[in-house]
């Protein structure tokens, strides 16, 4: 017919036409069914198969999502509660002895650690709490020296002197620890925990938590050594 021209449209100009006019496809849904989009299985699908599809997936991709930063809620308030309970027994503790004992009992108990050390670097003639202090000129303190110099946690397998130095008997028995330095103006010293199990504190772990708690423990010591 006279008058009438062809019209050639690229692939972006049917692009952009459809992402101006998205809901094109609802007033002509007869076009979705004859649609056919190449599948990596050699078949053809249909364009709502395919959505559907994409749909799926992306669906198990927020799913997944959640369910990650449940967990990581979870272990959240997890270790809240067990800061919670390290704060409340160590303010309860009116005396070194105390604190050194109700830390213990709530590391074991809520963190789930087998072994615990504190030691305090100062010269104390007449100490009560056997193993606490460490003396300043101490060849012990040696072993620690990398991890003091840090003055971050951290986490893996100790050596053997440093397993006997902080566990003594049980050093054999420890297969992976923590060690907090507690580096104040007031106070210098370190915290341990260990486990019997391997990897239980590795060397990837977060530290964090491991700091807040070096800080709540040496906040109290000095308090305490400070007679308040």
């Amino acid at each position: 017919m006279t008058g009438q021209k062809t019209l050639n449209l690229t692939s972006t100009q049917v692009e952009q036409y459809l992402r101006e006019h998205p809901e094109f496809f609802n007033e002509h849904l007869h076009l979705l069914e004859q649609m056919r989009i190449p599948h990596p299985s050699g078949n053809a699908v249909s364009l709502i198969s395919k959505q559907l599809e994409l749909f799926r997936s992306r669906h198990q991709e927020l799913e997944s999502q959640l369910t990650e930063l449940i967990e990581i809620a979870r272990e959240n308030d997890t270790s809240y509660v067990r800061m919670h309970k390290l704060t409340l027994a160590l303010l309860d503790a009116k005396t070194i002895e105390e604190a050194v004992a109700n830390l213990e009992t709530v590391l074991s108990e809520y963190f789930l650690t087998d072994f615990v050390a504190i030691r305090v670097i100062k010269h104390i003639s007449d100490a009560t709490v056997s193993n606490l202090y460490i003396e300043p000129d101490s060849e012990e303190i040696k072993a620690f020296s990398k991890e003091l110099s840090s003055n971050q946690p951290t986490c893996g397998r100790p050596t053997l002197t440093q397993a006997k130095i902080l566990f003594g008997d049980s050093s054999l028995e420890v297969q992976s620890y923590a060690i907090m330095p507690m580096m104040f103006t007031e106070l210098e010293g370190f915290l341990a925990v260990g486990s019997r199990e391997d990897g239980r504190f590795h060397y990837s772990m977060g530290s964090l938590f491991l700091t807040q708690m070096s800080e709540i423990v040496g906040t109290r010591l000095i308090a305490l050594l400070e007679g308040k």
